[in-house]
């Protein structure tokens, strides 16, 4: 059985990664698409290129490949990166007035995730070793909720398809979407960021 304060830090860290990391950024990126806000539109869509690692985590952590511990320590840093990086979106941000919702919220939102990533940083830390040694209470606390994720999946997948979604097969699509976005992002780090530098372009 795992230290209870440690099985609760975990899920913490899962629970307000559904909030802060998906639900809203989903959430910011619609309103800003309605409001036709291009400067939000263009922050929030390279936020969700980048998040889609955590995602591929959550692949890799439902069949147990140690790898996913590694990604999930990766995932919040680049996350933080990619909603702080770009000079021309943080100035059109800066300029928008202070009192309108949508700018303000998004404000909020960086700050507040920013605080989260600190957090999940931190906690995937400490998982690391699991990466090396899968056995243990501490590390299995990792899997409850990509598993648990899996488990509505798999139900969603078999009414919808007629199709068995496994394990083995999310570790699968984990590991090929994996390679395409470190491949994505060594292309822009060798190719896009020197000729571009800090704007966001075509990212």
């Amino acid at each position: 059985m795992p230290d209870l304060p440690y099985r609760s830090l975990v899920w913490l860290t899962y629970r307000l990664g559904a909030c802060f990391a998906f639900g809203l950024p989903l959430v910011l990126l619609i309103w800003a698409a309605l409001r036709r806000e291009p400067a939000m539109v263009r922050l929030l869509t390279i936020y969700w290129k980048v998040a889609s690692l955590l995602a591929i985590s959550l692949l890799l952590l439902t069949d147990q490949r140690p790898l996913g511990y590694v990604t999930l320590l990766i995932a919040p840093v680049l996350m933080l990166v990619s909603i702080w990086f770009w000079v021309d979106l943080n100035e059109e941000l800066a300029d928008s007035p202070t009192w309108r919702p949508l700018p303000l919220t998004v404000r909020v939102w960086r700050w507040a995730f920013t605080g989260f990533a600190v957090l999940a940083t931190l906690m995937a830390a400490t998982g690391l070793p699991c990466a090396r040694q899968l056995e243990g209470a501490d590390c299995r606390v990792w899997l409850e909720a990509p598993q648990g994720l899996h488990r509505v999946v798999e139900r969603l997948f078999d009414f919808v398809f007629g199709g068995q979604w496994t394990a083995a097969v999310a570790a699968f699509v984990g590991y090929v979407v994996l390679v395409a976005y470190v491949v994505g992002l060594i292309q822009w780090l060798l190719v896009r960021l020197p000729r571009q530098g800090r704007v966001a372009g075509e990212f």
